[in-house]
């Protein structure tokens, strides 16, 4: 068996990470569709400005392949808080998205989650898929046909009662936990108005947890406007009491030696943008330790900074 040092150093085509995620700890993504291949393509998507919107669901990875590379990544001692299906485009798109599932589910008992739009839970076949999963998050980010278009800029087919019927249909199937994220961006989606409707058609879906964002992270659309902290706390009241907002990712660094592999830094940019304390908690190595490798991978320009309010953000 490798030691971690060996698995780090391992460039994996198909999983990334464990990275950081703000809901599900450590998760090590499976990414099973190609970057900016999405029903979507929202002003907030931090993976690129120019995506166009697909509603075809084939195999876009080979299965075996992915299956073959997580087998592996196990057998050498990989570990995690979640198995992820997530990563650089819509998942639900990947037409064996029931065989992966089950799939996984062979090799190992870590939970699965599955990061999804939401837009494709109006197909029966995606729900089944989606119900072998024990973790499901999908998104809202309106409360109207119009703001549905301004926000996430959809497939020109795709109908906002039928997305809305989607997520309501999939929580009377689903036994699982439902997680539904509302992203908000300030003048777009935060009025009284938009508010009201999205309370609305969260009443309706009934999810375990109702989860609010904004735009922490850098975006690649110029011009989205984050809410800020505590005007985020009000929202998310007025949204449900149950609602939560999503806290940035912290967890104590659990390894002080060792030298981190820089090309372990670069598959985790090359996915979303992270701070120095995500990519210290999602790797287990100190920040001191990190902080030279960043440093190399800027003065290369491998890399490049971003200034989010205090927070420095490293991306590709």
């Amino acid at each position: 068996m490798l030691d971690r040092k060996s698995i780090e150093n391992r460039r994996w085509k198909y999983l990334f990470g464990p990275v950081p995620s703000r809901r599900l700890g450590a998760s090590l993504g499976v990414d099973i569709v190609p970057l900016k291949t999405c029903s979507q393509n929202c002003v907030y998507c931090q993976l690129g400005i120019h995506g166009k919107a697909t509603l075809e669901r084939r195999e876009y990875v080979p299965f075996a392949e992915v299956i073959d590379e997580l087998r592996a990544w196990l057998a050498e001692g990989g570990t995690a808080d979640y198995i992820t299906i997530s990563g650089s485009g819509e998942p639900t798109l990947y037409s064996r998205l029931d065989e992966l599932v089950r799939g996984i589910r062979s090799l190992t008992k870590l939970p699965i989650a599955i990061i999804t739009n939401g837009t494709l839970l109006q197909d029966p076949e995606v729900r089944r898929a989606c119900c072998l999963a024990d973790v499901v998050m999908p998104s809202l980010d309106a409360g109207d046909a119009e703001t549905f278009r301004l926000v996430n800029r959809p497939h020109s087919k795709l109908d906002f009662d039928s997305f809305v019927r989607g997520l309501i249909e999939f929580r009377g199937e689903y036994s699982g936990q439902y997680w539904l994220e509302v992203f908000l961006v300030d003048g777009i989606n935060t009025n009284s108005d938009q508010l009201a409707n999205i309370r609305a058609i969260l009443e309706r879906i009934r999810p375990d947890k109702i989860q609010v964002n904004t735009a922490v992270r850098p975006t690649a659309e110029a011009g989205v406007v984050r809410v800020e902290p505590g005007r985020l706390e009000e929202l998310a009241r007025r949204l449900s009491p149950r609602a939560e907002v999503i806290a940035d990712f912290d967890r104590t660094s659990r390894r002080a030696s060792d030298i981190p592999d820089a090309q372990v830094l670069v598959e985790i940019l090359r996915r979303r943008p992270c701070s120095l304390s995500d990519l210290s908690a999602a790797l287990g190595y100190s920040a001191d330790l990190l902080q030279p490798i960043l440093d190399e991978l800027l003065k290369r320009n491998s890399i490049r900074r971003e200034l989010r309010g205090d927070t420095c953000y490293f991306k590709i």
